[in-house]
């Protein structure tokens, strides 16, 4: 029997050292809570896809020149990028867009390096009229964490949007873990000059002498800095204009015999209004902004949302959200994690309760039985350090 138990293996070593056993089964228990709570909790695994995608907007532009001016273009340089295998493109009134496909277990990040190389070249080949253009990989993670619809009952669509872009959204950018929040819906302001042809020709005036005396008069200049009393100020000439009715008196020609210039207001109705809504959102049957919260690559989804609404709650006590503006949470991703969590805990505990159980009926032995038991939180334990090892995510 001796010696059987000395040429026992793991089995045999574990029954001749109770102490080392007991200690490296708390060695585990120490690794595995440690690295539960260092791992992060996100709704998909991080999967990022082979491909690379370029959007270019141009508003108002119908879809054929579109096609002709942009898109072949950007297919014509992006089609180059190192081991891309497939390039496919949308063209749409205003809108451009080109999808870059790599093989699986292609370095994306270098792909899309490369691809920001081409799409650079690209852009001396493109109107000047065009936005920005876009460029970014496919990732799930870019997912909203976290959705809140914002409407009022005193304010129009213009003044709560620019209540949302240039206060409540700030609120939450600095905030562990965010990497932004973009606002979308609702109608941005917009100062609509609609031109009168005939009396631009009786001035011998055209649109492009219009377009150079808003670009020309309308702007700041730096005007330099200023030594005063021992501190340095900088100063700037601001040539902006504030209202419809001061934009109305620019000068937009030559002057006359009497030294008057024509003013934009003799040749043009100026309306203070807003953008198009190309998005519209509501709220109980209300105009709402969305603000979609984006977390970091990472970053645990819970924390996130648990610091949004943390965040939240304070500004609601602080009073810093106006008694006429509603705030909701309309999407939430971190009610299916932690749905999913407590389903595998209850899952894992009457595995666990089962397996003791029918242990417990062969054996009839509840010491034995419960010493075997203890190897089922310890394997999932061990499954924690190596999660946790791998990069893995709950």
């Amino acid at each position: 029997m001796s010696r059987r138990i000395r040429t026992g293996g793991i089995a045999a070593w574990s029954i001749r050292r109770p102490v080392a056993v007991v200690m490296l089964a708390l060695a585990v228990v120490v690794l595995g809570l440690f690295s539960l709570d260092r791992l992060a909790v996100d709704l998909l695994p991080h999967i990022i896809y082979p491909e690379v995608r370029v959007r270019v907007l141009n508003p108002g532009v119908p879809a054929r020149i579109m096609e002709d001016e942009i898109t072949r273009q950007l297919e014509e340089q992006l089609a180059i990028t190192e081991n891309a295998i497939a390039v496919q493109s949308t063209t749409t009134e205003g809108r451009s867009s080109v999808d870059l496909s790599f093989p699986y277990g292609t370095d994306i990040d270098r792909a899309l390096r490369d691809a920001s190389t081409r799409l650079d070249r690209a852009r001396r080949f493109l109107p000047t009229t065009i936005e920005p253009p876009i460029i970014y990989k496919r990732d799930p993670a870019q997912i909203p964490v976290l959705e809140l619809a914002v409407s009022s009952r005193g304010r129009n669509s213009v003044r709560l949007r620019d209540w949302v872009d240039y206060a409540f959204r700030n609120w939450f950018l600095n905030l562990p873990g965010v990497a932004a929040a973009e606002v979308g819906g609702g109608q941005r302001r917009e100062i609509r000059i609609e031109l009168d042809q005939e009396r631009l020709a009786a001035l011998g005036l055209d649109f492009a002498d219009i377009e150079t005396a808003l670009a020309a008069e309308n702007r700041q200049y730096p005007g330099g800095r200023i030594l005063v009393a021992g501190r340095e100020l900088a100063s700037r000439a601001d040539g902006r204009v504030p209202t419809p009715a001061e934009l109305g008196a620019l000068p937009i020609g030559d002057p006359d015999e009497t030294g008057t210039a024509p003013r934009l207001r003799d040749v043009a109705r100026i309306f203070d209004t807003h953008e198009d809504e190309r998005l519209r959102v509501r709220l109980d049957g209300q105009p709402a902004i969305k603000l979609s919260i984006q977390k970091q690559p990472g970053a645990n989804t819970v924390a996130v949302v648990d610091a949004v609404r943390e965040r939240l709650a304070w500004l609601r006590q602080q009073r810093v959200i106006p008694d006429d503006i509603d705030v909701a949470v309309i999407a939430d991703q971190s009610v299916f994690i932690r749905q999913s969590l407590r389903n595998a805990a209850l899952a894992v505990f009457g595995g666990a309760v089962l397996a003791m159980l029918v242990v417990w009926l062969f054996l009839g032995d509840l010491t034995r039985t419960l010493i075997i038991g203890l190897a089922i939180p310890l394997a999932i334990l061990v499954t924690f350090i190596i999660m946790a090892l791998s990069g893995l995510t709950l």
